[in-house]
């Protein structure tokens, strides 16, 4: 970072209000564009009631972002989590959908415990014990599965109706795409609008005027499928009754149904009855915090490399804001929320100086709440199961399985194994499989069993040596005490004892490599040149020559 910018950092606080209060309001705006339809989208895809999504939203805005350790980071509900929600709501509830959602706010609130007791012990760099391919596969898989279920609201279709269960794996939803386009125009009406908000979820983007393209493609869904709807004459189904008055069918709704207003929700909908469930439960805690504090320093990660004034975020004071806006969030009934990449990204472009911009979000959130949530009983389903495709195909993007292929084909493997195994049965079964074949593979190229989990390290003046391998699984140690340095100093990383680095370990030495230089310092890797890539790519893994194995 030159000198200029360091002069130039935006203050924090009041003062910081203050000082940039135009651009953080209208960076708030713009992300509040953004984050109304996505949130709204996310909580019906993971059969939470609609306006939950807002109340997530509002808690990440309004007090999560006096918390956070992460100045530029936009909190509320994420795609990331659709499958593990719906899966909680399904599975506690017993096809029950209300009192399902209810046991999973319970679940949530005991995440968010355990968040903020890892934000204080420090367990901020969780996330580097994760190999990157596996991370990648299981972000994929959520994608995948997304776009499974969305296809079929796209045109007015319930799997779960369809199939008669109260919930579907995502092997059975994939399946039963072969039956949603044998009959892809049943509901013409809605597959209609669908297609029509698919096209400008894709296309927008696409478009060669700049200043269009800063108008949020969701928010021009809305604007189109809205009176569309309305002038195609589409309505909610309604009940159909026997003779006797009993309801015996009611069909898919195609608009979302609030009828109730910001005074009406606000309340304590949580129960912690799911405790009888005990594997169940436990299995949905476990998942939230690990894979909601995942995402959440991912995210922290990505966006501090787009920083403009390359600040860095303290990730264990951001873990212990999520677990607390998480906490309060699911005693209300909303969504759990990490800090989302999409909406953090938007933030950054729209020239959102500090953690204000974050807090505005949360203040047009609430003036929604307030004033305009009648008019969301209008939005189609399938106009949000668009937005959502679009949010699933970024994250299953053909690129990631290019970009993995490159690198290695180790890489891809991992990030195959994990897509085809979280799909087959879950997240945490699925990102375990990645991490399994990733030590397997490490192990026949030659590292031992006590270098995978152990890293021997000696620190000598301004030089960090590994003995052994610096591997995803060691490396957490390792890079405290490469981080011990300021980044104006000039370090050595000595690897020259090691047979192998793998991928996680050299990307993360780039990025660190480029945070010393961004400061006037440098890090050296002392014995790089001893080793052999497997690939290409310049993340690939490296492995000692033969002739110079460390004996």
């Amino acid at each position: 970072m030159n000198l200029k910018n360091k002069k130039n950092i935006p203050l924090d606080g009041i003062q910081g209000l203050k000082q940039n209060f135009s651009a953080d309001a209208l960076s708030g705006f713009l992300v509040f564009l953004l984050a109304l339809p996505l949130s709204l989208g996310i909580a019906g895809a993971s059969d939470f009631p609609p306006i939950y999504g807002l109340i997530t939203a509002m808690i990440g805005g309004l007090v999560v972002s006096f918390f956070a350790g992460s100045l530029l980071t936009i909190k509320g509900p994420a795609a990331g989590l659709i499958v593990i929600v719906a899966g909680a709501v399904a599975e506690l509830g017993h096809g029950d959908s209300d009192l399902g959602w209810k046991l999973a706010l319970g679940a949530v609130v005991v995440a968010g415990v355990l968040q903020i007791l890892f934000g204080i012990l420090k367990l901020g760099s969780l996330g580097d014990f994760f190999p990157l391919s596996a991370v990648h596969g299981m972000l994929a898989a959520i994608g995948i599965i997304i776009i499974s279920k969305q296809l079929h609201i796209l045109v007015g279709m319930n799997p779960l109706t369809e199939l008669g269960k109260p919930m579907v794996e995502p092997v059975e939803l994939l399946a039963e795409l072969k039956n949603t386009f044998a009959n892809f125009f049943k509901y013409k009406d809605v597959a209609i609008v669908g297609l029509t908000s698919l096209v400008i979820v894709f296309g927008w983007p696409m478009l060669p005027v700049k200043a269009l393209k800063k108008i949020p493609a969701a928010l021009v869904v809305l604007i189109v499928a809205i009176p569309l709807a309305m002038y195609l004459g589409i309505h909610n189904i309604a009940e159909v009754k026997n003779e006797a008055g009993e309801v015996i069918k009611k069909g898919f709704a195609p608009l979302l149904e609030f009828k109730k207003g910001f005074a009406d929700i606000i309340g304590v909908n949580v129960s912690f009855d799911g405790f009888s469930q005990t594997g169940t439960f436990i299995k949905f805690v476990v998942m939230f915090a690990l894979v909601g504090s995942l995402e959440a320093l991912l995210t922290i990660k990505a966006i501090d490399m787009l920083d403009p004034f390359k600040r860095k975020s303290n990730s264990d004071k951001d873990l212990i804001a999520v677990g607390i806006g998480n906490v309060i969030a699911g005693i209300l009934g909303g969504l759990p929320m990490i800090s989302e990449v999409a909406r953090s990204s938007a933030n950054v472009s729209n020239g959102g100086k500090t953690r204000w911009a974050n807090f505005f979000h949360g203040i047009f959130i609430l003036l929604f709440l307030l004033f305009a949530v009648y008019f969301s009983d209008l939005i189609p389903k399938a106009a949000l199961a668009a937005m959502l495709i679009g949010v699933g195909w970024k994250l299953a993007h053909p690129r990631e399985f290019g970009h993995m292929a490159k690198i290695g084909n180790d890489q891809i493997a991992v990030f195959v194994i994990t897509i085809l195994v979280t799909l087959a049965t879950d997240l945490l079964i699925g990102i375990a499989a990645g991490i399994l074949l990733k030590l397997i593979l490490h192990i026949g190229r030659g590292v031992a069993l006590r270098s995978l989990f152990h890293a021997r390290t000696q620190v000598d003046g301004n030089t960090v040596k590994v003995k052994g391998a610096a591997v995803f699984s060691n490396f957490i140690p390792v890079k405290k005490e490469l981080l011990k340095f300021p980044y104006s100093s000039d370090v050595i990383f000595d690897v020259r004892d090691c047979v192998l680095v793998d991928h996680s370990v050299i990307e993360t030495l780039h990025h660190l490599k480029d945070d010393f230089a961004s400061e006037g310092g440098s890090l050296n890797i002392l014995g790089i040149d001893e080793f052999r890539p497997i690939s290409k790519h310049k993340l690939s893994v490296i492995r000692k020559h033969k002739n110079n194995a460390v004996k």
